[in-house]
């Protein structure tokens, strides 16, 4: 049986935090949950346990990897399966986890690639502590490799993160909105990058994938299939591409959806469709 790669994006992809879980009607009707993550000892991101089970049932059909901004500190909270998944990428692909433990040579090889295609860290920052008076509530470096900063969206100027785009495209950075935080990564920090190592690693035969942002395009577009929520940056910006389907559901129903049919496709690879 040919080896299928599953690679899906964590936050408002197949976990949610409550806030995000968009769950609306009567409290009767409403599915149960299970905590995958805490923080600080209180619960903060959840699947339903449909989607649970069925990630488990795709844990075996597969090869998962989950595919995530997190760094790997912020990633070990998250525990999706009773095993952790053989492979995780971390820090948008700055980090490859084998076996839970952290791939030194591809973690190198990324940063020396990357200080050879864009602006260094330090310079974004800079740029960044001078910026976002009143709006911006906190500023933080991940992995040595990115910095996001955490905003009050509503107090967000018009024009604000169009220009920090067009300024960080200028240096060979780019930027992508989520929730309440404002990333600035390196164009070359790629998931995409690290999903093919794996691929080549495990002798993929087909990539699946699922991702709600910006910062998944690449990951999506490179997939022989790959599926996206019907919320999120990708939904707000009305991306979509060849390969690339869109839930019927919204919120936290769309983890569960994106779960099952990541496993109907890895089970029956004849139902990819074919590119519109």
């Amino acid at each position: 049986m040919s080896t299928v790669l599953v690679c899906s994006d964590l936050d408002r992809t197949i976990i949610y935090s409550a806030a995000a879980m968009g769950l609306s009607g009567p409290d009767a009707a409403l599915p149960r949950v299970l905590c995958v993550e805490f923080y600080g000892g209180a619960p903060l991101s959840y699947m339903t346990e449909t989607a649970a089970r069925t990630l488990e049932e795709l844990a075996r059909a597969a090869v998962l990897v989950p595919t995530t901004t997190r760094t790997p500190e912020q990633y070990a909270r998250v525990h999706l399966l009773p095993e952790p998944p053989a492979y995780a990428i971390c820090a948008n692909g700055g980090h490859l986890l084998v076996g839970g433990v952290d791939d030194g040579d591809w973690a190198a090889a990324v940063r020396g690639r990357l200080a050879e295609q864009a602006a260094p860290l330090a310079e974004i920052t800079a740029y960044l502590a001078g910026t976002g008076d009143g709006f911006v509530l906190k500023r933080r470096t991940a992995a040595g490799l990115f910095a996001y900063n955490v905003v009050d969206r509503a107090s967000l100027p018009d024009g604000w993160l169009a220009d920090l785009s067009g300024w960080c495209a200028e240096r060979g950075w780019r930027t992508s909105l989520q929730g309440r935080k404002v990333y600035c990564l390196p164009g070359g920090l790629t998931k995409a990058a690290a999903a093919a190592e794996v691929a080549a690693r495990t002798g993929a035969a087909a990539t699946l994938a699922a991702g709600d942002s910006l910062l998944d395009i690449e990951l999506l577009e490179a997939a022989t299939c790959a599926l996206r929520p019907a919320h999120g940056e990708l939904h707000d910006a009305g991306w979509t591409s060849p390969r690339t389907a869109v839930t019927a559901a919204s919120g936290i129903a769309a983890g569960e959806e994106i779960v099952a049919r990541l496993l109907a496709l890895a089970e029956d690879l004849s139902a990819v469709p074919a590119p519109r």
